[in-house]
């Protein structure tokens, strides 16, 4: 059990890090950004790319596909702070289900429709941890995610652009009449969570199904570790991820229920919902 857990941190790593992108997006733009992993993915597919046919280094290659990743999710963005600036937060996020549906149509149309060969930028065991090995991407990802939240909360929290930020999410009319340029802001938002999910990606995709469709929908396990928090709290977006994870893993190895495994992220999000509104869901039932 102890060895299914662990198989299942890498994954849940990789859950909190887009669960930590989806809150930063929702508290900061006003978006839950459909499109994240499908941006990473396609970030992810341009590396393997540039490393495959230009014969790139492994190092270039995830460099450009990264940017690529950033400039994609600066381009959504951009979209979104330019023409759907005053809209409701309802209408930004149904927005990123077409650059979704764009992103994998894209990928199927320029680099085919199976799995890529990732080859691995971070391999081998890290440590034991009672007689279990304990790989390196597992630690790089949990790692990840945690970084990556305790970062962005020291931005928010002790910095000048931080305050900007928060001033913008809380008060976006008072903001903007005080001189803040909104617009910038967002985009630059849009394309920092769209550098971390790639960065994700490629760590974790060798070891992980990696078709186009598979990466998308990682959306799914992230948007119900971001559930967690409430798309508010940071550090219960990494928990939830991890936990989804570490579940996920001690399923797999349970022969009777390993295909409840698959299903996991819905049932969670599920549940979440019932428990959020479990006062509407026992009046209605009364």
């Amino acid at each position: 059990m102890l060895q299914g857990a662990i198989a299942g941190l890498a994954a849940g790593g990789l859950y909190a890090v887009l669960g930590v992108c989806l809150t930063l997006m929702s508290r900061l733009v006003r978006v839950v950004n459909f499109a994240q992993a499908a941006t990473g993915m396609f970030g992810a597919f341009t590396a393997v790319w540039l490393v495959r046919e230009i014969d790139l280094p492994i190092w270039l290659g995830s460099v450009l596909g990264v940017l690529v990743a950033g400039l994609l999710s600066a381009a959504i963005g951009f979209i979104a702070a330019t023409w759907l600036s005053e809209a409701s937060t309802t209408t930004r996020s149904a927005m990123t289900v077409g650059p979704l549906l764009l992103l994998i149509s894209l990928s199927f149309i320029l680099f085919g429709n199976k799995p890529q060969p990732f080859t691995p930028i971070i391999a081998g065991p890290a440590f034991s941890f009672g007689g279990v090995v304990i790989s390196q991407v597992t630690v790089a990802t949990v790692a990840m995610a945690i970084i990556t939240a305790i970062v962005v909360r020291l931005v928010l929290r002790r910095t000048r652009v931080g305050t900007q930020l928060r001033a913008l999410s809380e008060r976006p009319t008072t903001a903007e009449l005080l001189g803040i340029r909104s617009r910038p802001l967002s985009i630059a938002v849009w394309f920092v969570t769209g550098v971390i999910s790639a960065m994700a990606i490629i760590i974790v995709a060798p070891s992980q199904s990696n078709d186009a469709t598979s990466l998308a929908m990682l959306i799914v396990p992230a948007a119900a570790a971001a559930l967690l928090g409430g798309f508010r709290r940071l550090d219960l977006a990494v928990v939830g991820g991890i936990v989804l994870g570490v579940l996920g893993g001690l399923v797999a190895q349970i022969d009777e229920v390993a295909l409840v495994r698959n299903f996991l992220p819905f049932l969670f999000i599920v549940v979440l919902l019932l428990w959020t509104q479990r006062k509407e869901v026992w009046d209605a039932a009364r």
